[in-house]
């Protein structure tokens, strides 16, 4: 059997087993484009419909019960409807959802973001879009400087995406991008163009990119950079935050200008935020002459405030943060013995709780370290384990939450060490590597 006949035998049955989700995204297309309004969620043939979640079970429009191994693209830590983020929901259902003005909970909120990701100051949004958008106009209006230093690869919400190049969504700031875990390169252009960089933004490990780490000498080394040049050093921790108690970089001793969040730490609600050193956060102090303005309906909704303080108060507090990561860690070493001792080209990338298969033999430091990949593999993979009862994302992501179970984990793995079995011969030969 060759690769590509696999996948259509694969994608066929994907078909035969899920009429009432491709019927769904037929319906929704009679008012959504392509019935899609989340471009992540699209794939062909077409995606699954969920119905409902519990714990870390999904359940699609055809009523397949998959185990959840996405978590909403690493924003579903706490699984789906946990109990005790339902109820802060219902309180704060109970005093009022939309309050006009300030309300407690933004307060105690902020203190346990701050206190966590050693922020001095915070300021919150729905989205870590948003929070990015706001630290690089904190970060021009501070300097008074016009582009900011990205990476390819790079994503840092809908409209800052940078996966093989500048996008046409992208907002119109001026980007010089640069080759991720390449400080030499970073170098160059910042000899170049340093005296009118206003911020150099990355992610500790790229995340939508595929979950390639950033090398600790590599991240260092911008944070001297922007120093040397004058420019802030802002590091979007949307998806890395959830990596260690103090987010990735507490495991870097790394220490940006501005940090950016979003994700979980809202507890599934809506939510972004963005901060860090007191001078630079000032900017936004409405008491202040000619601060700068920072608007947003949403940015203290209430249901968003009490749900993440459950969450970072009762849930994913550090203990829990170590404990889920260093699941991570060893599901992804257990994974790459399995591909090594298979000697196939296949390994995952990642750090903790997120992780990414690849099916290319070799040091995975950049994108461009993945032109060649077959996606015919991923793919495959893809069918594989959704046919088993996984769900995970088409690109090959995994994100791990909390109600997963020890069993949870070794089905995976049994899963995955089926997929081996069945197309070992299809895989392509190489050593992975952890």
């Amino acid at each position: 059997m060759q690769l590509d006949d696999a996948l259509a035998d694969a994608r066929a049955a994907y078909i035969r087993r899920n009429p009432a989700s491709r019927e769904q995204l037929q319906e929704a297309a009679r008012f959504l484009p392509g019935g899609n309004t989340r471009s992540a969620l699209y794939y062909e043939p077409f995606p699954l419909t969920i119905a409902r979640g519990q714990g870390a079970w999904l359940w699609d429009v055809d009523g397949h019960r998959y185990t959840d191994f996405l978590a909403e693209f690493t924003c579903g830590i706490y699984g789906h409807s946990n109990p005790l983020i339902r109820a802060a929901l219902v309180e704060a259902l109970d005093n009022g959802i939309n309050l006009s003005g300030h309300n407690r909970h933004e307060a105690r909120l902020a203190e346990l973001v701050a206190g966590r990701f050693s922020l001095e100051r915070v300021r919150f949004t729905n989205s870590g879009t948003e929070a990015n958008l706001m630290a690089i106009a904190a970060a021009k209006a501070f300097t008074g400087r016009g582009a900011v230093l990205a990476f390819t690869g790079g994503y840092h919400g809908g409209v800052l995406t940078f996966a093989t190049g500048n996008s046409r969504v992208n907002v119109p700031h001026r980007f010089i991008l640069s080759r991720y875990n390449d400080l030499a390169a970073a170098e160059d252009l910042m000899r170049e163009h340093g005296h009118d960089v206003a911020a150099v933004l990355v992610e500790p490990m790229q995340g939508a990119g595929g979950c390639i780490p950033g090398d600790a000498p590599f991240l260092h080394g911008l944070r001297q950079l922007c120093t040397r040049h004058g420019a802030l050093l802002v590091l979007d921790e949307v998806m890395t935050s959830r990596l260690a108690p103090g987010g990735a970089q507490s495991l870097l001793a790394l220490a940006p200008d501005l940090t950016t969040l979003g994700k979980y730490i809202g507890g599934g609600m809506s939510f972004g935020a963005f901060g860090g050193r007191g001078d630079v956060m000032a900017l936004f102090d409405p008491g202040r002459s000619g601060a700068l303005p920072h608007a947003g309906t949403f940015n203290n909704n209430v249901m968003t405030m009490c749900a993440g303080i459950a969450g970072l108060e009762r849930l994913y507090t550090p203990q829990a943060a170590v404990a889920l990561n260093a699941r991570g860690d060893a599901l992804r070493g257990r994974l790459n013995v399995m591909c090594a001792e298979a000697g196939t080209a296949l390994q995952f990338t990642g750090l903790g709780s997120l992780m990414n298969l690849h099916p290319v033999a070799g040091a995975v430091r950049r994108t461009e370290d993945l032109a060649a990949a077959p996606t015919a593999v991923r793919d495959l993979f893809f069918f594989h384990m959704i046919a088993r009862g996984f769900y995970l994302a088409r690109r090959g992501m995994l994100a791990l939450s909390l109600p997963l179970e020890d069993t949870d984990i070794d089905r995976f793995a049994n899963a995955f060490a089926d997929f081996l079995s069945t197309y070992r011969p299809l895989l392509g030969a190489g050593d992975a590597r952890a």
